[in-house]
């Protein structure tokens, strides 16, 4: 897993405590190097400026929330693997009512995201204003690298509840 633009780390403990191995990226590792050891890697990359081939590819999953540079988005949907899921979510034109990011170059415009990973096989998408954790207009996109797989069968939950 990858945890793009991974700040002071919040996904890459999540991730870990869910037993995933966890590639941070961030410019500062200040924070992340509290997690570095055999199930993640810290590395500092500077992805305004620095090379883009140094994220590396064919990750099962990307994660990248409250971070936005246009440039990079084509690397992030070829750094995954067949089969990769990407989790995508900052902020969109109308958040600058709300505060930071107020400039344009940081703000999503209306489906940008849909626009961006047209490579992929969209699962969710939502845009428009959240009140929680703060208020704020975002763009979530969850996406796969490739087809989705077939749905497992419904199952009668009032069922199990009467055998269980």
């Amino acid at each position: 897993m990858l945890d793009l633009a991974a700040g002071s780390g919040r996904h890459v403990r999540l991730l870990r405590d869910c037993g995933f191995a966890v590639c941070a990226v961030d410019r500062d590792t200040t924070a992340l190097l509290a997690f570095a050891g055999p199930c993640c890697e810290v590395r500092r990359i500077d992805l305004e400026t620095d090379d883009r081939r140094q994220l590396g590819d064919d990750y099962d999953g990307i994660i990248v929330t409250n971070y936005l540079h246009r440039p990079l988005l084509p690397a992030i949907a070829r750094a995954l693997a067949p089969g990769g899921v990407l989790i995508y979510e900052t902020f969109a034109r109308g958040n600058e009512r709300f505060g930071r990011p107020r400039n344009p170059d940081f703000l999503l415009r209306p489906g940008e995201l849909l626009e961006a990973f047209t490579t992929l096989t969209v699962v969710a998408f939502e845009q428009g204003e959240v009140s929680v954790p703060r208020p704020a207009v975002i763009q979530r996109l969850a996406a796969v690298l490739g087809p989705m797989s077939p749905l497992p069968e419904a199952v009668d939950l009032d069922i199990l509840r009467s055998t269980g």
